[in-house]
């Protein structure tokens, strides 16, 4: 199964450390936001990645290269400047990602999920891995039934981790360009197509300085405890 780790955003609200530097990038405990990702894919057995860039992208594909380094084959979607969004972004890249289903995860997010799990994961359209609702995002995004089904009504809905895996039938029939995932996940979901798993470990949106921060620290401790 490939992967593919959105890369293209622009870091916003962690400027002005991305005005000079591509947030996947910037750095966490010696390495990179992006190194830590891939180095769980590798680990996991997903050694085929795709990584969408847009700002700043020139550098992350002088940075990781093919991705030998790190045991993976390395391809890159570049979008130009101003990015496609999400599902922009994934449909830009399938000619890469191929016919199968594969896995996408987000570039900002921290976790120690097991992508191992995924592997042989049953999908239809979509499977999404779901989490409590951070303090930043206590509104949530999907309802998950006890069945595994994500549904359009509930009693609590809980947050999009940015792992999830895909069939390229999601995207069939939506044209080039820029547009966003949530739109079409919905709509899959209410024609009851999409599966979700709620995870109960570590997971964080790396969305600020203060949270990019809030990491290093939790990752310099794990090391130097370890």
């Amino acid at each position: 199964m490939k992967a593919m780790i959105l890369a293209a955003g622009r870091g916003e609200r962690m400027r002005p450390l991305t005005d000079h530097t591509p947030k996947p990038l910037l750095p966490v405990a010696g390495k990179t936001i992006i190194e830590h990702t891939i180095n769980q894919l590798v680990s996991a057995g997903f050694k085929y990645i795709i990584i969408n860039h847009a700002h700043l992208g020139q550098q992350i594909e002088d940075y990781l290269g093919n991705g030998k380094l790190y045991g993976a084959n390395i391809q890159y979607s570049p979008e130009g400047e101003q990015g496609l969004e999400t599902a922009g972004g994934i449909i830009n890249a399938l000619p890469l990602l191929g016919d199968d289903v594969f896995l996408v995860v987000n570039g900002d997010i921290a976790t120690d999920f097991p992508f191992v799990e995924l592997k042989n994961q049953a999908v239809d359209l979509a499977h999404l891995v779901l989490v409590d609702n951070p303090e930043h995002h206590p509104e949530g995004d999907f309802y998950l039934d006890n069945t595994g089904k994500i549904i359009d009504n509930g009693t609590k809905k809980l947050t999009f981790s940015g792992i999830g895996l895909y069939r390229p039938e999601l995207f069939r029939n939506i044209p080039a360009g820029s547009s966003k995932l949530g739109p079409l996940l919905r709509q899959a979901t209410g024609n009851q197509r999409v599966s979700g798993q709620k995870f109960a470990g570590f997971w964080m949106d790396i969305g600020t300085p203060e949270r990019l921060q809030e990491l290093n620290l939790l990752y310099t401790t794990r090391i130097t405890h370890d």
